[in-house]
């Protein structure tokens, strides 16, 4: 099943299941808006069962797919359907937090999860390791840098890793000074030098909120300290991940700036494929550059550290204060660098009330994320 089908993962994961449609069945696939994508994709791979997030299509996807023996669902209610049918391999790449409730369905359906959606190992991480263990079934990592650091640590053992390395590209604006930052716009932050993604993977690549939930992702995944993790500015995005060693060895993944990659390494579980993909000319690249990021520059991974370090609520809370503001950003409502400033100060007041201490259930994390939305609307009419 993919959950998060019609999205760039969903129909990377559909291109690469294409050309061996012999040796997979595909049992459900789940969307939102797009349910024309969603009923022919549904069509295309013969999906048992399809949903879209927006009940409001429902009569819709249904129209799309009359006279196709494919049941149709729709909400919520819907998705965890799809969520929790019996199957060996769920890619779950739905956005944002909306993810985290499908992905714990997959697992504790007993489920091997593919997870690309890291807003669910930053607001749950525990609770979905537990769920994975008790059912006997894995999380795989889809993120280029968690996949990456997978693959660099295999056949290591732990005490012998003094840390870890994960790039970013710098995204668009990774020459501009902080004072020119702050007049960029939803529109230029939507293109991505490197990377093909969605606009809000994009602009949080720009701010590097989204390397501040990939490092909190790589703490939950991997077991590691805040110390143990170290960002580099890599503007060619050839270098994902480097494991750093007690002796001084390092071991690098490099690739394309390609998705598929990642996801077909988690698709056949760790084994490697010959892909249709073109492979890095080192000759032709001649010059690689790592740069230290500037934290008075990008706010927003220094707050990651700080969260690593806190833990418990502290990534349910990050998360959802960081939705708010980039939806906000989207809409004009706030500048670029105010997204940085809602979510420190969501973050403050949280802290004061003591609503970071609560225990880390799912009943919490879901009370906490309307919470820190809430008091981030607050703050986006007084920055």
């Amino acid at each position: 099943s993919i959950l998060g089908a019609t999205g760039s993962i969903g129909q990377n994961t559909l291109s690469l299941i294409s050309s061996k449609k012999d040796d997979f069945k595909v049992v459900g696939l789940t969307g939102a808006d797009n349910i024309e994508l969603l009923a022919r994709s549904a069509v295309d791979f013969e999906a048992d069962m399809v949903a879209t997030a927006d009940e409001s299509k429902f009569l819709d996807l249904k129209d799309l797919l009359s006279g196709h023996n494919v049941e149709v669902c729709a909400g919520l209610s819907g998705i965890l359907e799809v969520a929790s049918q019996q199957t060996d391999w769920v890619m779950s790449a739905i956005v944002g937090s909306a993810g985290l409730l499908p992905g714990l369905s997959a697992l504790e359906a007993g489920a091997n999860v593919a997870l690309a959606n890291k807003e669910s190992m930053v607001a749950a991480g525990p609770i979905m390791k537990r769920i994975s263990e008790i059912n006997d079934v894995r999380l795989i990592p889809v993120d280029s840098e968690h996949s990456a650091i997978a693959q660099v640590i295999r056949g290591e053992e732990r005490e012998s890793l003094s840390k870890i390395i994960i790039t970013a590209s710098g995204g668009a604006f990774r020459n501009f000074s902080k004072s020119e930052l702050v007049s960029v716009t939803p529109d230029q932050a939507s293109t991505h030098p490197n990377w093909a993604m969605g606009q809000r993977i994009t602009i949080d690549s720009a701010s590097l909120f989204n390397k501040a939930l990939e490092i909190i992702e790589a703490k939950e995944f991997f077991n590691l300290s805040a110390s143990e993790i170290e960002v580099v500015i890599h503007p060619e995005s050839l270098v994902h991940a480097i494991a750093c060693f007690q002796d001084g060895g390092m071991k690098a993944h490099l690739g394309p700036a390609d998705m598929r990659h990642a996801i077909a390494y988690a698709l056949h579980e760790e084994k490697r494929l010959k892909l249709s993909l073109d492979e890095i000319n080192l000759a032709d690249v001649g010059t690689l550059h790592f740069d230290k990021p500037d934290l008075d520059k990008y706010p927003s991974l220094k707050l990651g550290y700080e969260v690593i370090e806190q833990g418990g609520l502290a990534g349910a809370a990050f998360n959802a204060a960081k939705e708010e503001a980039l939806d906000n950003f989207i809409n004009y409502k706030l500048s670029f660098t105010g997204m940085a400033d809602v979510v420190r100060a969501t973050l403050d007041e949280l802290n004061s009330r003591n609503e970071l201490k609560n225990e880390l259930v799912i009943e919490t994390i879901m009370e906490l994320d309307l919470l820190a939305r809430s008091i981030a609307k607050k703050y986006v009419e007084k920055i």
